[in-house]
């Protein structure tokens, strides 16, 4: 569990009143209000199916979502055509709001290719497994939009292990310098793999903005309203010049760290309970249902399209070709490369090999 003791940006408490703030403010009627449920509920059916591919043998790998939909989501909302998003490799519900096709993401958990999708044609990079080096990356590509006169902002997602990083650290320090127009987005979802937020620091994760000379700010990681404010005022920030800001969302990972975590091991019940009761999407149904934003039909709608591109994705990925074995030397440098040339031929004589020992009489 993190510290309570900083103030927390809230909007939305977790029974569903809406609060004010003095600082930060949203526009949401219920059209905008049934968007963001409707996206949170997609994205953790989205994520739902990955994990039951991946444990069907589907997919090599999966990292859940679940839990975190409100700080993706509201935060993928705030982002404008001509800012560009560093994601790292488990936020599955920015990429669905970005426009990204789900089976990009699917693809490459699957291994049929090396992960790449063109990052411009979504304004959104490709997912970072190395922990904590997309921050330099997104805070390297904010200069240069600062330079070439872009206009928009960055904005770099990351979790709370990642602050660990010397990168991370890093990149901090380089964007507060040139005042790169980036906002730092961690979802601190209390646990890097087995290794609780505690551990990984001494004190709460957006004060390390203060050192480093930009501004930090402590929002309530489930609270969809309050991670959207937060995120759009800290990019309008960016966009004018004013430098990077640090976002510290405080949710919790309710899956496990990957489908090769068994969480278990290292966490009580009685911990997820108690963020259980946090939810994001039910937070914000009893919002909806309170001030007759939606009735039983929009929710029953909304689950029967999630639940169609579910199925949708199941049938893709499981209708797949594998690609050509020689695939695997395509795409590993820009351009053409020596070893890669030699490695390409050596596997091609090997693969004949096999094609010659059948046609070979015993």
């Amino acid at each position: 569990m993190g510290t309570t003791e900083e103030p927390t940006v809230r909007l939305l408490t977790a029974d569903g009143e809406r609060v004010g703030h003095p600082g930060y403010q949203v526009t949401a009627d219920a059209e905008r209000l049934r968007g963001l449920y409707r996206d949170m509920v997609l994205a953790r059916r989205v994520d739902a199916e990955g994990v039951r591919l991946q444990r069907q043998g589907e997919l090599a790998l999966w990292p859940s979502l679940l839990g975190q939909e409100a700080a993706q989501v509201g935060s993928a909302r705030a982002v404008r055509d001509g800012d560009h998003v560093f994601p790292s490799y488990r936020d599955h519900a920015v990429a669905l709001c970005r426009g990204l096709p789900p089976m990009d993401v699917f693809t490459m958990y699957r291994g049929v290719h090396h992960g790449g999708w063109h990052p411009a044609r979504h304004d959104f990079h490709l997912y970072t497994l190395v922990i904590g080096a997309q921050t330099l990356h997104a805070t390297g590509y904010a200069m240069g939009m600062a330079a070439e006169g872009a206009g928009g902002a960055v904005i770099v997602y990351f979790g709370d292990g990642a602050t660990s990083q010397g990168d991370f650290n890093e990149a901090l320090n380089f964007a507060a310098v040139y005042q790169a127009p980036v906002v730092f987005f961690c979802q601190n979802n209390q646990w890097a793999i087995s290794a609780p937020v505690h551990r990984q620091t001494r004190a709460p994760i957006h004060r390390r903005a203060d050192g480093f000379g930009l501004p930090g700010v402590r929002v309530d990681g489930n609270d969809v309203l309050a991670c959207l404010a937060v995120t759009e005022a800290a990019l309008e920030r960016a966009r004018r010049g004013h430098g990077p800001t640090l976002i510290e969302a405080e949710t919790y990972r309710m899956g496990a760290h990957t489908t090769s975590d068994d969480p278990s091991r290292y966490r009580t019940s009685a911990e997820e309970d108690q963020w259980r009761r946090r939810d994001p999407i039910a937070r914000l149904r009893t919002h909806l249902e309170r001030e007759a934003h939606a009735d039983a039909g929009f929710f029953a709608a909304v689950d029967a399209d999630a639940e169609r591109a579910a199925l949708d994705i199941r049938a893709a990925v499981r209708g797949m070709p594998d690609p050509p074995v020689e695939h695997m030397f395509s795409h590993v440098y820009a351009d053409a490369h020596p070893l890669v040339e030699e490695e390409r031929a050596w596997f091609a004589d090997y693969q004949s090999s096999f094609a010659a020992a059948e046609r070979t009489p015993a």
